[in-house]
């Protein structure tokens, strides 16, 4: 038998439903999300898997252009419940997986006009999009197209690095400016800004005072040592209030025992624990997308960067608006 389409009765429509290893062998089929159905637009979906395969804005190794794919695949294995939370994301949204931007890969400038006219056609309607990147430079034109939809964006940036840098050897377009770029064109709310995870050695010792002046919330990583990462939480949803939010994940956040498949691994970082704490803790804000980064899968034969990547992002669909929870 062919890979099937599975969809579940809720009320007058009917949802996606994940495929797993009950319906059809795990190694086998498309390589879609959670083997999901795939779609060719985002009309009657409340949330998708979208991958943006961009590694030209790196400054160091290159690889994440096949990171989409890689997540893909090792996301196999997810299951549609959260035991967890109690979170039951396809019980009530409706979710598919779109496929890849037509991103350019010989100019950074046009991959990113593409990604902004791409993802002003997903988010039109209100569909919440989980972003497989892709270096960090994408965040940029996510921002200008998802700061066109709703106005000046809370942002809450898990990243070893700040990306603010006005420029990296004269180029404006990397991914260690892209925040800033967006911040430039006013799509960041700047007193709604939380950046966790950032450390390594830097050109200077106080690397961050942009960002102070703006009024982001900077926690290092060295803050998040030996601790839960819970009461931040609480702390960072009501900084956020009820406007708009943005979560933008790069995967070298985590200390490169967990995640070694990255391009530029910082020791020191957070526990997969912590991240799970710090999305999970995104539960009840007005989250409007999400976005996972510089995964480089070569750099990691195991696959286990790209497993853990695949695992936040199902973790990051368990806290969009509306889905529904079991009791616990």
């Amino acid at each position: 038998m062919f890979q099937p389409v599975k969809r579940k009765a809720c009320g007058a429509k009917k949802i996606n439903q994940p495929l797993t290893g009950n319906d059809f062998p795990l190694p086998a089929g498309f390589p879609s999300f959670m083997k999901l159905p795939i779609a060719t637009s985002t009309e009657g979906l409340d949330a998708c898997f979208v991958g943006v395969p961009m590694d030209n804005g790196t400054g160091y190794k290159p690889g994440a252009r096949f990171a989409p794919r890689e997540m893909r695949a090792e996301s196999a294995i997810i299951r549609p419940c959260n035991p967890d939370t109690g979170a039951q994301p396809f019980t009530s949204l409706s979710v598919a997986d779109i496929g890849d931007v037509p991103v350019n890969l010989f100019n950074v400038a046009k991959s990113c006009e593409n990604i902004r006219e791409s993802f002003n056609k997903i988010v039109k309607d209100g569909c919440v999009p989980l972003v497989m990147g892709g270096d960090h430079t994408i965040t940029y034109p996510i921002l200008q197209a998802l700061g066109k939809k709703y106005g000046p964006l809370g942002v809450i940036y898990v990243d070893a690095h700040s990306d603010c840098a006005v420029s990296v050897a004269g180029e404006r377009l990397t991914h260690s400016t892209s925040l800033r770029r967006a911040i430039e064109e006013n799509f960041v709310d700047c007193k709604r800004v939380v950046q966790i995870g950032q450390r390594g050695t830097r050109v200077n010792v106080d690397p961050y005072q942009y960002e102070k002046d703006l009024g982001f919330r900077m926690i290092p990583a060295v803050d998040c040592w030996y601790k839960s990462l819970a009461p931040l939480m609480v702390e960072i949803r009501e900084q956020m209030g009820t406007g708009p939010v943005y979560m933008s994940f790069c995967i070298d956040a985590l200390d490169p025992a967990y995640a070694p498949g990255t391009g530029f691994p910082e020791i020191g970082g957070l526990t997969t624990i912590q991240a799970m704490e710090i999305i999970r803790g995104c539960k009840g804000l007005n989250m409007v997308g999400f976005e996972m980064d510089e995964v480089t899968p070569v750099y990691d034969s195991s696959g286990v960067t790209s497993a853990t990547a695949g695992k936040l992002l199902y973790e990051m669909l368990c806290v969009v608006p509306s889905v529904k929870y079991a009791e616990k």
